[in-house]
């Protein structure tokens, strides 16, 4: 919200989630970028369930899991991202233009 403010950008920023309780912390736009937060040093595939659902169901162009992982990677079309490298990323205009 602070990025979207003091950058006069004009971007909903919602959260999703299902009936059966899967759900993605902040949807950027129109769907365009799904981010999960996870405080784990190591993502494993049960911490991608809902953002895996979301994606099959929307498409979504960016997929990212901010963590306390030491290094990015990717797990098929989702980037694991370190908070510190996410924050970055933002703040030089690189998650949402």
């Amino acid at each position: 919200m602070a990025y979207r403010s003091y950058n006069n950008k004009d971007f909903d920023v919602t959260f999703w989630r299902t009936k059966a309780g899967a759900e993605v912390d902040f949807i950027l736009g129109d769907a365009g970028v799904a981010i999960e937060v996870k405080g784990t040093s190591r993502v494993d595939k049960k911490d991608l369930r809902s953002i895996l659902i979301f994606n099959k169901e929307f498409s979504p162009g960016k997929s990212i899991v901010v963590c306390n992982e030491p290094e990015e990677r990717l797990y098929g079309p989702i980037k694991i991202v370190p908070y510190k490298v996410f924050l970055s990323d933002l703040w030089s205009g690189n998650i949402i233009t």
